[in-house]
């Protein structure tokens, strides 16, 4: 009953034999290949226009040089407070984009507050050279917390940043879990509300090591090519990141698998609903599901064999854990079997 991350799940069957059947013969490198142009044109068709893609290592380096590109002398992004960018990555979108900052927003369930965020855009006004310069609005979709933002949700904040002159960018790790829990496609989800960018992520489900920075107008990646290879992200067998995607995208495999990791949270979600010894945190609707229970209970389901993080509770929930309770993390991912679900519904129940 392994319910840690979804990074700690393999690669799905398909993506691995894709690795092999391109790991043999020549190609061309650099992202020149036959099978790069392909899945260049795949994420065309997905988006339902030309955008600029630029395959990378890690969600850490596609969320830290989509910043980068739209960096200013003194700028500063805004994000959710406990949003994975500056939270989860040891200073590496300040980093890499020579000194930026994230500026926390605040939110219920790990959304920002459109409200919120637009005071906290007010706080640097243009005029006063001192504080820096508003220089992106970056959301995470799905959320750190499990949530899903809306159509209408991200509608409202693009409206705020447009109206900032800001791009909007979208850390996607979890992107498929979130597209299908909103039955939208690629585009209804990012061109269609005014994304710009997207840090689009494979490896959480069922990939081994895939990710892009999409940009969605090309004439905004001008940058994106020195900034990727100063960045040691650029790779010279890319064809084995190619690889992936190609499988992963082949048939809408990756919409199976994510729509597999979701049905497994909802299992549990109903499960801990039903119990009389847990309740959940807050509602989720991806793959991520955050129950507080007696930490006895939690020691209990450790000693059978179920794994899990233990989680600090977000400031705007910290009073609902009582002293004798203890907020946990669930993860489950392509690879989660009913069977695991089910097990660990009974332990609960």
């Amino acid at each position: 009953m392994i319910f840690t991350s979804d990074n700690w799940a393999g690669a799905h069957p398909a993506i691995s034999a894709s690795l092999s059947a391109h790991s043999t013969g020549f190609s061309a490198a650099y992202g020149a290949s036959d099978l790069d142009r392909k899945v260049e044109q795949t994420f065309n068709d997905l988006f339902e226009r030309e955008v600029a893609v630029f395959f990378v290592g890690t969600g850490t380096a596609a969320n830290s040089l989509a910043l980068s590109a739209v960096n200013r002398p003194g700028g500063v992004a805004f994000c959710h407070r406990e949003a994975h960018v500056i939270a989860d990555e040891c200073g590496a979108p300040e980093f890499f984009s020579n000194g930026a900052r994230l500026a926390p927003v605040d939110g219920a369930a790990g959304k920002m507050d459109p409200a919120v965020l637009e005071t906290q855009i007010g706080r640097f006004p243009p005029s006063f050279v001192h504080g820096g310069q508003p220089m992106a609005v970056t959301l995470t979709q799905a959320t750190e917390a499990g949530t899903v933002y809306t159509a209408d949700e991200i509608r409202a904040i693009s409206k705020i940043a447009k109206a900032h002159g800001l791009p909007l960018h979208m850390d996607g790790a979890r992107f498929a879990n979130a597209l299908v829990a909103l039955d939208l496609t690629p585009a209804q989800m990012t061109v269609d509300l005014g994304v710009d960018i997207v840090s689009f992520g494979g490896t959480k489900n069922g990939c081994w090591c895939a990710e892009a920075l999409v940009f969605l107008d090309p004439a905004m990646a001008t940058q994106a090519p020195f900034i990727r290879k100063r960045a040691a992200q650029l790779f010279s067998k890319s064809r084995f990141i190619a690889a992936q995607f190609d499988a992963y995208f082949e048939n809408g495999l990756w919409l199976d698998l994510a729509r597999h990791a979701n049905g497994m949270a909802d299992r549990i979600r109903s499960g801990i609903a039903a119990s009389g010894r847990a309740r959940l945190g807050w509602d989720s609707s991806a793959n991520e599901i955050f129950p507080i229970m007696p930490k006895s209970l939690s020691k209990e389901l450790m000693a059978k064999g179920a794994m899990f993080y233990d989680w600090t509770p977000p400031q705007s929930v910290s009073h609902l854990v009582g002293a004798d309770e203890t907020m946990l993390r669930l993860v489950t991912s392509f690879a989660t079997t009913q069977d695991q679900v089910d097990r660990f519904v009974e332990l609960i129940a």
